[in-house]
């Protein structure tokens, strides 16, 4: 296959691309008319979209599956970390430092059930896995006493404890700025 012939450097040309923008910068690698806004710059010259080969880091690369080990590690971690915090009789400023404890574990497995990939998808699986923490480490403790006293507890019932400390969590200031270092420390874990 013969490349087109294109007029000499030096001379404008219209770009391969935009033909209506006449341009005197080529390709370094395939000498093809290029325009301003085709060109992408690489460290051996500016070259034409086809010449460059864009493509994903492999860390920035995440398929679906590993979103999938990564959800159900960012949640296993928060439930687990959740019912362990339940068992700290620590509050005021010290749940702050739990919290930022519980999302550094959680991010750290986050981060290692992805390979250590990295992107925004996986910092909110961190995040999300930190609010499973919050709230599972409110609603741990009277499920576990309601159990103990009744001999069991039906599932309605736990949904309703759950939706019911998830509006009494969001009306609380020191709730949301535990889980925002908590879920900080958790998306930093990612990067």
């Amino acid at each position: 296959m013969t490349q087109p012939a294109y007029p000499p450097a030096g001379e404008a040309a219209p770009c391969v691309a935009h033909p209506e923008v006449a341009t005197n910068r080529r390709c370094s690698k395939c000498e093809r008319p290029i325009c301003p806004r085709c060109l992408i710059q690489t460290p051996v010259g500016a070259r034409c979209r086809e010449c460059a080969q864009l493509r994903k880091l492999p860390v920035f690369d995440v398929p679906a599956p590993v979103y999938a080990r990564a959800a159900l590690a960012s949640a296993a971690a928060g439930l687990a970390a959740g019912i362990v915090w339940s068992f700290i009789p620590l509050g005021g400023f010290l749940s702050f430092v739990i919290c930022g404890a519980v999302g550094y574990f959680i991010g750290e497995a986050a981060s290692r059930s992805a390979n250590r990939r990295r992107s925004r998808g996986l910092k909110a699986l961190a995040i999300s896995g930190v609010i499973i923490a919050y709230i599972s480490h409110v609603v741990f403790p009277p499920v576990f006493a309601m159990s103990a006293l009744s001999g069991g507890i039906q599932l309605s019932q736990v949904l309703s404890l759950i939706v019911a400390v998830a509006i009494g969590v969001a009306g609380q200031p020191i709730a949301w700025l535990a889980i925002g270092l908590g879920g900080f420390i958790a998306a930093g874990r990612i990067d």
